[in-house]
């Protein structure tokens, strides 16, 4: 049997988790409400402390439409020059919403309130106007790295500073609570807007959520509109969130113990080196000289699968498909091909 460690979103619905979704009373979205959905985001906002949230087909779509009701065209978003928002959403910051990227460069792993303040540009009729702060946690790139609630309200101080809202892209939001022990609500109340994704460790097939004040996710259904993203019998995939959250949001501390397992077995392996998860991603360096395309091959003609993240970095992600055997099996497998 293979083991797919390539991402969190390649898990499948569980046997109740479909029961769930064939047995969910559903309306129109759109038109009169779906029942089961209006129950979901009911609960999300309850969960992130917010006044209301909105349901997504993904976790892009509702990124971008916080950047849509934040950022007036011509001004510029500050993200992590590592971020989702930067590298995997396909310039929509730009194509979207007429804004655009400044990049911000941390200092150490993940950004800090310091090197959003050392980014931002001097008031200036010559600049772009800064329009908004986007924060990830987890981050992704920085391999599943929880940045401090602490960390977070400084980052949210030096926005306030400058009048800025702040959004947070927290598609793993769930695994950083779970981890830290600190409430959703208290991480979400560091941002205007919050994005949290289903169908990574919850484990549901689709689906995201954008979270903030009731008139904001007014503004929100319009940009899901205008992006495509209208829904319509929604409550088959509310259903599925809705058994996650009840049955599979607990179990990520689960994930988050396979992760330290799976990066103990293959630390060190053919002088290569772990980024020592905080939650449920494994990131591996590989030393000079190596490269990670022939590693990838050698585990996957071992039945493991493994993303290539870089040309020296490779990527493995923890989930509810793959069992404490799997990650014991699949550490010897990376550490073997990490060694030949």
């Amino acid at each position: 049997m293979t083991i797919d460690l390539r991402s969190d979103t390649v898990t499948k619905p569980t046997p109740g988790m479909r029961a769930a979704m064939a047995a969910a009373e559903v309306g129109d979205d759109e038109r009169d409400g779906d029942p089961t959905m209006q129950r979901l985001e009911e609960r999300v906002a309850a969960m992130l402390g917010k006044e209301a949230a909105l349901f997504f087909p993904s976790g892009v779509m509702a990124n971008q439409a916080a950047v849509w009701l934040h950022c007036p065209r011509g001004t510029e978003v500050l993200i992590d020059v590592d971020a989702h928002l930067t590298h995997s959403e396909i310039a929509g910051v730009g194509a979207l919403s007429g804004a655009q990227v400044l990049a911000v460069n941390p200092a150490s792993s993940v950004m800090t309130a310091a090197d959003v303040r050392r980014t931002l540009r001097p008031a200036s009729r010559y600049y772009p106007a800064p329009s908004l702060v986007c924060v990830e946690n987890t981050h992704n790139g920085a391999g599943g790295k929880i940045t401090s609630l602490t960390e977070l309200e400084a980052i949210r101080a030096v926005a306030q500073e400058r009048h800025l809202p702040v959004h947070m892209d927290g598609a793993r939001l769930w695994n950083a609570s779970i981890a830290s022990g600190v409430s959703l609500a208290d991480y979400a109340a560091c941002a205007e807007t919050v994005m949290v994704a289903f169908s990574k460790g919850l484990g549901a097939p689709i689906g995201a959520a954008l979270a903030g004040t009731r008139a904001a996710m007014e503004q929100a259904w319009t940009a899901r509109k205008l992006f495509g993203g209208a829904m319509r019998q929604s409550g088959i995939l509310g259903a599925a969130v809705l058994y996650a959250l009840d049955n599979q949001y607990e179990r990520l501390a689960e994930d988050h113990t396979n992760a330290r397992t799976l990066a103990s077995a293959v630390d060190g392996a053919g002088g290569a080196s772990v980024v020592q998860p905080d939650t449920n991603i494994v990131m591996v360096d590989l030393p000079n000289g190596r490269r990670s395309a022939p590693v990838v091959a050698a585990c996957k003609a071992n039945g493991v699968l493994v993303s290539e993240w870089s040309d020296t970095r490779i990527r493995m992600v923890t989930h509810l498909d793959v069992s404490s055997a799997d990650i014991t099996r699949a550490g010897d497998v990376v550490r073997q091909a990490l060694e030949s």
